[in-house]
């Protein structure tokens, strides 16, 4: 394991907040992507009250080589899951929650009514809850896509992870053309949408620039970029810590092709502090 730059360290998860949402979250017994995959910003978001529920369970049918979650055998779903979210969500008390799944390429609809049921029931019972839905690629089916956009959560997001010639590699179960062709589905329906990149991986300068412009060409509104940190010795090695001034170059490029907000930084993740990154977007629509 790299030693990593002074510009990478974090402090300890520390609070009243943190320490109160990470018993709410034991207590409920939630599934997190927050702890599923060892995010680095776990004290940061859980301290300002927000964080990322995973559903359909913990174990992903697909072995992305950058990727923490467990992959192997695969449980039925739960049909009491979405029922159960939306009472826990209540419990919480979030105003503004992101809910991702792993991938479950082993059920004939990669698991969309699941998600398009926990949006409903989410939204039933907890109707001034603004909900991020951070999606899988569903292999680019639109009609698995359309069904959850049906449900009318606030955001589409779906995770591009890298460049197109770094795909194979860091997860080669997915294809670059079915996440372009998810988040374009979506803003086809006038949803929010939202993608994320790692850097770090052996992408060159203008294969990140080539992306946003990708991005941008199917009206993505909203991107993060962060630096891949490697989860454990089974994972991709990092081939380069890219440093703050080149994520602030980044950043400037892509909102000159005409993406709305852009979060960049080595410690940006997808769901990162997700409310603030949305909340001007959302301004604009409600």
């Amino acid at each position: 394991m790299r030693r990593l730059p002074d510009w990478l360290k974090i402090s300890l998860p520390k609070g009243v907040n943190y320490f109160r949402l990470k018993a709410l979250v034991n207590k409920h017994q939630l599934n997190t992507v927050c702890e599923s995959a060892s995010c680095p910003n776990i004290g940061d978001c859980w301290s300002a009250g927000t964080l990322t529920l995973m559903i359909l369970g913990d174990t992903c049918t697909r072995a992305c080589r950058f990727c923490d979650v467990p992959t192997g055998f695969m449980k039925p779903p739960r049909e009491e899951e979405p029922i159960e979210i939306a009472e826990m969500v209540s419990k919480i008390n979030l105003k503004y929650i992101v809910i991702t799944s792993v991938d479950r390429d082993d059920l004939p609809d990669g698991g969309s009514y699941f998600w398009a049921n926990t949006i409903n029931q989410i939204k039933k019972r907890n109707p001034y809850v603004k909900i991020e839905a951070l999606i899988p690629d569903f292999k680019g089916e639109d009609l698995l896509v359309n069904k959850i956009c049906q449900e009318k959560p606030e955001v589409i997001a779906h995770n591009i992870e890298t460049v197109e010639s770094l795909q194979s590699i860091v997860r080669p179960q997915c294809r670059y053309s079915w996440s372009l062709k998810v988040l374009e589905n979506a803003s086809k329906k006038n949803m929010i949408t939202k993608s994320s990149l790692m850097l770090g991986l052996g992408e060159k300068k203008n294969e990140v620039i080539e992306t946003m412009h990708h991005l941008a060409d199917i009206n993505c509104q909203i991107l993060t970029i962060g630096q891949y940190l490697r989860p454990s010795k089974k994972h991709l090695d990092v081939v380069e810590y890219i440093r703050p001034e080149t994520f602030l170059e980044y950043k400037n490029i892509g909102l000159s092709f005409g993406i709305r907000h852009i979060e960049a930084g080595p410690l940006v993740r997808s769901s990162f502090r997700a409310d603030k990154q949305t909340k001007s977007l959302l301004n604009s629509l409600y």
